[in-house]
């Protein structure tokens, strides 16, 4: 689903603070597999995710999804394919517009811009179930203003805006950092289910020693802008959390 052939970004090439943040990655991640990616900060894992989701293009090297070489294709192009959870549960949201609104701009991002969309019962009712499933009683709320929610209600809701539609790639950059531990709980269980009953490929970025244990079944710790280890579902679930924290020391 995912192939990056040797991938290089370099920033402020030729500067005296230039910084390689990507060097001659190779990396393929298959359909439906749910990749957790680790390091210390500056190891290049934002710098990975950017240059999958089309944020940033590499210096050198070529990004494909599927059989299509998307190397100098735009975000806004690949969000056909790739939805993205921030760190901030202020981003990815308008505060100021009802849940509803929010669900509606989420539909225009993959759908034919028709100024119905998100108008008609039929949305409204998708919406409330889809909402229905977090248990958080919000789906008789999708008049209320996002920004009347906590932090940790918004990362739901937007979980669910991001994949309500034709998602197929799903990037995590660390969406529990912000928050409190039963909130992150919640939100992760969410991202998990939603993973797994859409089957969609995922990269999940964590400084979470305890959720990189937990979730997922790949497990890549960066360094320098270099994979440093890629353990396979097998090995995962056989390493032990000092095993792991010893990886940082």
């Amino acid at each position: 689903m995912i192939s990056l052939h040797q991938i290089n970004k370099t920033f402020n090439r030729g500067k005296v603070n230039e910084v390689k943040a990507l060097e001659e990655i190779d990396l393929q991640i298959s359909e439906g597999e749910f990749v957790v990616l680790i390091g210390s900060n500056g190891s290049g894992k934002t710098t990975l995710l950017n240059t999958i989701s089309g944020a940033i293009y590499p210096s050198k090297g070529q990004v494909e999804i599927g059989d299509q070489n998307v190397t100098k294709l735009p975000e806004h192009k690949r969000s056909r394919w790739i939805a993205r959870v921030f760190q901030d549960p202020l981003g990815g949201t308008a505060p100021e517009l009802s849940i509803l609104d929010n669900f509606r701009l989420a539909a225009l991002r993959t759908q034919p811009k028709r100024l119905t969309i998100g108008i008609n019962a039929a949305f409204k009712e998708k919406v409330r179930a889809q909402i229905s499933q977090l248990g958080m009683g919000l789906e008789d709320k999708i008049h209320q203003p996002m920004g009347t929610l906590s932090g940790g209600q918004r990362q739901a809701l937007t979980l669910i805006m991001t994949t309500m539609d034709q998602t197929e790639i799903l990037l995590l950059d660390e969406p529990t950092a912000a928050l409190d531990p039963k909130s992150a709980e919640v939100v992760m269980e969410t991202a998990q289910r939603i993973i797994r009953e859409n089957q969609l490929t995922t990269v999940f970025i964590t400084h979470d020693l305890q959720e990189a244990l937990q979730y997922g079944d790949r497990l890549i710790q960066m360094h320098r802008g270099a994979i440093r280890r890629d353990l396979n579902s097998e090995a995962k679930k056989a390493l032990t959390y000092e095993e792991l924290a010893n990886w940082f020391k």
